[in-house]
């Protein structure tokens, strides 16, 4: 039995707040702690990584676990939900967004957030500058790498990882952060982006964290959907074998 609406969207809501809340409260405590370079990229995508691996096993069953408009997008893309569902997603991603981050700002000290943006995502303009469309493109081949997991755990009933699918969703999330971070944040999330920014005002290449994204989610899941999924010449017959044996079965059963 499908859930109703309102409880997916509570599973997205409480969801995208984990996500956003650890998100930044991670670049917040790498900061305050001291810990720069390498080990605080690991520290960050890490945190990401387990907040969506985590949530994603908690109510994926619930709401399919998107937390990100792109995502969302994508699973329109692959018709995988309703045209009406996924814009109530989206907004209610983007609240979840919003309040985490009112949250972080008033648990932390204003001299700590400010210092790390809220934890917005931006392009990098420290020595080497990331330009407008070497932003875009990178969001969109890390979200391309999201969306297309998603993809094959979620999407395509074959698979059979079950309630574990947030691991892999998670690995992701982590590998993008550690390749993209220094460059665009790798926020790979509309939602990611727009929360600390209205919370924050730091609104620097905010298109960026909305083109990128939603043209990567759109790539994977119609080529996920079209390529991978599309019945090929050879899947009409086993599936035609397949209904055979059950009914073969069936009957044998009847029989008895």
């Amino acid at each position: 039995m499908e859930n109703p609406l309102w409880k997916k969207l509570i599973a997205e809501f409480v969801g995208t707040f984990a996500l956003i809340f650890i998100g930044v409260a991670s670049i917040a405590a790498a900061s305050f702690a001291g810990i720069e370079g390498g080990a605080g990229l690991a520290t960050i995508a890490i945190a990401h990584g387990f907040a969506i691996a985590t949530m994603v096993a908690a109510v994926a069953h619930i709401s399919g676990g998107h937390f990100n408009p792109a995502v969302t997008f994508g699973a329109l893309i692959a018709k995988a939900i309703s045209l009406g569902d996924a814009v109530a997603y989206a907004v209610t991603q983007l609240i979840g967004a919003a309040a985490a981050a009112l949250v972080i700002r008033a648990s932390l000290p204003t001299e700590l957030w400010q210092k790390v943006k809220l934890g917005t995502p931006m392009l990098t303009k420290e020595g080497t500058v990331i330009s407008f469309g070497q932003g875009v493109l990178i969001e969109a081949v890390l979200t391309f790498f999201l969306v297309w997991v998603v993809m094959g755990l979620a999407v395509d009933r074959r698979a059979s990882i079950g309630r574990i699918a947030g691991l892999p969703i998670g690995f992701v999330i982590a590998m993008d952060i550690m390749a993209g971070g220094p460059f665009t944040g790798a926020a790979m999330n509309p939602a990611r982006t727009f929360g600390p920014a209205l919370v924050g005002g730091f609104w620097d290449d905010h298109l960026v964290y909305w083109i990128g994204p939603l043209v990567g989610a759109g790539v994977a899941a119609a080529l996920f959907r079209y390529g991978i999924l599309k019945a090929g010449p050879e899947e009409p017959e086993r599936a035609a074998e397949a209904r055979a044996r059950t009914s073969r079965a069936a009957g044998r059963g009847r029989r008895r």
